[in-house]
């Protein structure tokens, strides 16, 4: 195997660990749930094991990210045609949807469960957004608005409105997110004609 190879299946474990512990998983449950032993999984978190291809695609499965960002694999494109998930520091998961440069840019967020109380970081910027949530209940802070949406519930609104997006403590949120340049919009074609 070659240097670069081995290094990748080597940061395999802290990954895997945090994985599991981010969905606050046991390794007795892993193990069900994979088909992998429990003592395989202790050794493959710590290091002491490199993943075969045979470990990795039940807990990709599992876990339901790719193969590419299970192993950190090099990104070989640019990030609209490499459509991994994005992984960030609070847990929630960014998965562009869209190839193509310019024009409105499709989305789907993953936002672990949040807490009632928390204080909403306002942004703006140029564009337009349009939010549609898939699962779970969204909370948006828009202007001086707080607004919950939930699972087949859309928001349309000029994104140099302040806003914020953001999961309650009902539980974690799936919502899609289209956003365009400044002018651009979402049409919706609200009936059909029978022409």
């Amino acid at each position: 195997m070659d240097e670069p190879a081995g290094q990748t299946l080597d940061t395999v474990g802290p990954r895997l660990k945090h994985l599991r512990l981010r969905r606050d998983v046991t390794l007795t449950t892993l193990a069900e749930e994979t088909g992998i032993s429990a003592s395989t999984l202790s050794r493959l978190e710590a290091g002491l094991r490199r993943p075969t291809l045979e470990q990795l695609l039940p807990l990709a499965r599992y876990y339901g990210v790719t193969l590419d960002s299970l192993v950190d694999a090099p990104r070989t494109a640019n990030p609209r045609i490499d459509l991994r998930p994005l992984s960030c520091t609070d847990g929630s998961i960014i998965i562009p949807l869209t190839r193509r440069p310019g024009g409105i840019q499709a989305y789907k967020f993953v936002l672990p469960t949040g807490s009632d109380d928390t204080a909403p970081d306002l942004h703006s910027h140029e564009g337009f957004d349009w939010a549609y949530v898939l699962n779970g209940t969204l909370r948006l802070v828009l202007g001086d608005q707080d607004v919950l949406l939930q699972a087949g519930e859309a928001a349309e609104f000029d994104t140099r409105t302040p806003h914020w997006f953001g999961a309650t403590s009902a539980g974690p949120v799936e919502y899609l997110s289209l956003v365009g340049r400044q002018g651009q919009r979402a049409h919706v074609r609200a009936s059909t004609s029978d022409h």
